[in-house]
């Protein structure tokens, strides 16, 4: 049986129409097949290797913590090295009001608990979320994100959810004294990198702090530099009562966690006891990739040079083709006319060999998020490529 055979009928799919590179190693920016391709990853395996892939540091890491032990019990029972040496860590990088972290094994888990903790500490149920947003592809993830073809054909979700239109005041009034939490992307990643004003942030802190809801912020895609700050949220001086993140945070390890001030972390605790658990939250190795991981970006990553080379990039993207380029830091949405373009694009971009990817809630634009320490000269080659693509496109559609 051929790999791409055995790949489609024996591990379930996700489409019908899987990209079926057959991977041998991964280094920096490059993604390597078997057949020698290097491919130029500009998607950082959907906003997660933000320093790359395979980075040494983290590596290392990794194989220390694999000399001392890995899963010894479930989360929340034993005191591990690992794990206080990555709350700390992300003690000093997130708002200092968040002072206690607990730590899962995904982002759609990471929002799945932060809802619990929504309802358990303020006692409601009402949970308020914004259309165009993702959190993610488990029941109550889904339920509080906005896309309905997605939605549709797993109704029954989470009941007492209600969405308000992303930058429109009028809705804020949805937001009442029954409300347990709003959820959001403070930034819309999967509707297409959608960067509200200053005013709009604001008016969600007043109103959830003029009803006592607690206002959680989803942090996953837009965590770890990816927007030239630790957290989107900086761009507003935002302070959330609940940060989830993931993806970034584990320098290519799987992990997630949901951030909170302590007195509020503490509901989870009793009445009843055991109110949120997980076997593999806190896996102590993906916890020591992650501190390692987080002391990458902070001693080896420019904050400043991530929107120097985000704009770097969008200056050499520039297209008749292009329509729009929505990006913040390194955190692009290219838009086209439509869809079927935006298809034709990608699909060109990965015969030479640079990958990019769509949105899920965007289709006529596609997604570009690469390592934050990629080089001018690895923006400016895969620029060209992307700019081949474009023309290609152009002329076919112009004949």
């Amino acid at each position: 049986m051929e790999r791409a055979e055995e790949f489609v009928q024996h591990l379930g799919q996700t489409t019908p129409f899987p990209l079926l590179i057959d991977i041998d190693k991964a280094e920096g920016l490059y993604i390597y097949d078997k057949d020698g391709n290097a491919y130029m990853d500009l998607i950082a395996g959907v906003s997660v290797s933000n320093i790359g892939h395979r980075h040494p540091r983290v590596v290392n890491a990794i194989k220390q913590q694999l000399d001392k032990h890995m899963h010894v019990m479930v989360y929340g029972e034993f005191i591990q090295d690992s794990q206080l040496d990555l709350a700390n860590e992300l003690r000093g990088v997130l708002p200092k009001e968040l002072d206690a972290v607990y730590f899962v094994n995904s982002g759609t888990e990471a929002n799945e608990a932060a809802l619990k903790l929504a309802k358990r500490y303020t006692g409601r149920n009402k949970m308020v979320a914004l259309k165009g947003a993702y959190h993610g592809s488990t029941h109550g993830s889904l339920s509080v994100s906005g896309n309905e073809y997605k939605k549709y054909a797993f109704r029954p979700l989470l009941p007492n959810v209600y969405h308000i239109e992303y930058g429109n005041y009028d809705d804020l009034h949805e937001i009442d004294e029954e409300t347990a939490c709003l959820i959001i992307e403070v930034i819309q990643g999967d509707a297409g990198v959608r960067v509200p004003e200053q005013s709009y942030v604001n008016a969600l802190r007043k109103r959830c702090d003029e009803v006592g809801a607690l206002l959680i912020v989803d942090e996953i895609q837009t965590g770890f530099g990816r927007t030239g700050t630790w957290f989107a949220c900086e761009h507003y001086d935002l302070v959330p009562d609940v940060i989830t993140i993931a993806k970034g945070l584990g320098g290519g390890m799987p992990i997630g966690a949901f951030c909170a001030r302590a007195e509020v972390m503490k509901s989870l605790s009793f009445d009843p006891f055991l109110g949120h658990i997980t076997t593999f939250g806190g896996h102590p190795v993906n916890c020591a990739a992650a501190a390692e991981n987080i002391r990458v970006i902070r001693e080896e990553i420019d904050f400043k040079e991530v929107e120097r080379k985000g704009q770097l990039f969008e200056d050499s993207l520039q297209h008749p083709l292009v329509q729009e380029i929505r990006r913040i830091g390194m955190f692009f949405a290219i838009e086209m006319e439509n869809a079927d373009i935006v298809q034709k694009v990608v699909e060109y971009c990965m015969e030479k060999h640079v990958i990019s990817f769509w949105f899920l809630s965007c289709p006529e634009a596609f997604r570009i998020a690469p390592p934050l320490n990629i080089t001018d000269e690895e923006i400016q080659k895969s620029a060209l490529i992307i700019q081949d693509a474009f023309t290609h496109v152009y002329n076919s559609l112009a004949h």
